[in-house]
């Protein structure tokens, strides 16, 4: 079952009014979600097969070893994915809750129709007794159309939380908040504050996958709204900043550029050098990330990390405010 909230309309005008509002800002900027195309989402799936990409296989370990304690903890009735994609590393806990016999939906939300499509297929397929009603909508728009639940367990996982600067992430958590009841659940991963020399290549691997996929952007801003970027003016930049503790990926103009968006009738101009960020990926202290979660109605119940202290999963519980 698909529940759509968001058509091709709806990523249209979103489309527009990003580019419209990313590139006449001094600084320029654009929101990582135009990375995933097609064509990005493969992408973005090689590089989490990179030596140089640790925070998938390093989750997916945290989970693989607490799955089970997960399960006994929350005997989630329902599951919940936000950015779900392939749900590939949540079926750890799929399996888990199903083995504790209490899991009875699953519920996973994307903004990808055909790929959420697909792993609603397959996850049926798979688990023919779980009932699994797919989502397509906007995390930051659309948790209201979360069902409606008992003993409910909402899983962000990847990261993902940290491509939202501090107020949006601020405002994503009280919106979360605000669709669970008391008691239920948020499994939250979280890449860890580490050295800049186990980060930074993460984000700048020495395949240049990365690379193409930052510029992928541009290649989907050409495609949907008839731009003309030349793509390979544009080299790949990833930089840690110490003191918001997080990598910001841009896109930087090897000569000057005048890039028209015919969909739009604009027409932008780039100094040589001239840098426009695509992405920050923040990173957390356990401390801190605890701070967050109680300012917006959660608290953190249990923090499970790997043995070098590079990812964390949280498990937090919605609470009434103090």
């Amino acid at each position: 079952m698909l529940e759509i909230h968001l058509d091709e309309s709806d990523i249209d005008r979103e489309l527009r009014a990003d580019v419209t509002t990313g590139l006449t800002a001094a600084p320029k900027w654009l929101p990582p979600k135009w990375f995933y195309d097609a064509r990005g989402s493969e992408l973005f799936e090689q590089i989490t097969r990179l030596p140089e990409y640790y925070p998938t296989r390093t989750e997916r370990s945290i989970l693989a070893a607490r799955a089970p304690e997960f399960a006994r903890l929350t005997e989630a009735k329902t599951l919940v994915e936000l950015g779900s994609g392939s749900s590939e590393k949540t079926r750890l806990l799929l399996d888990a809750l199903l083995r504790r016999g209490t899991l009875g939906a699953f519920v996973p939300l994307d903004v990808s129709d055909s790929a959420l499509a697909d792993a609603v297929e397959g996850l049926s397929a798979d688990y023919p007794g779980l009932a699994v009603r797919g989502v397509v909508g906007d995390m930051t728009r659309h948790l209201h159309h979360i069902p409606d639940g008992d003993n409910r367990v909402v899983a962000f996982l990847g990261g993902t939380i940290g491509n939202l600067d501090p107020a949006e992430r601020a405002k994503f958590l009280t919106t979360l908040r605000g669709v669970l009841h008391e008691g239920e659940w948020l499994l939250l991963g979280t890449d860890l504050v580490k050295d800049p020399a186990v980060v930074v290549p993460a984000y700048d691997d020495a395949a240049g996958v990365t690379a193409e996929f930052n510029r992928n952007v541009l290649h989907v801003i050409n495609r949907r709204l008839a731009a003309d970027f030349d793509v390979s003016a544009f080299a790949h930049v990833a930089l840690w900043d110490a003191d918001r503790e997080w990598i910001e990926m841009r896109l930087r103009a090897t000569s000057a550029q005048r890039v028209r968006v015919g969909e739009l009738g604009l027409t932008v101009e780039f100094a040589a050098g001239e840098e426009m960020r695509t992405e920050i990926s923040a990173k957390f202290r356990r401390a801190g990330l605890e701070a967050e979660l109680a300012r917006t109605g959660f608290a953190l119940r249990h923090w499970w990390t790997d043995p070098e202290g590079l990812f964390g999963v949280s498990l937090a519980q919605a609470v009434t405010a103090a």
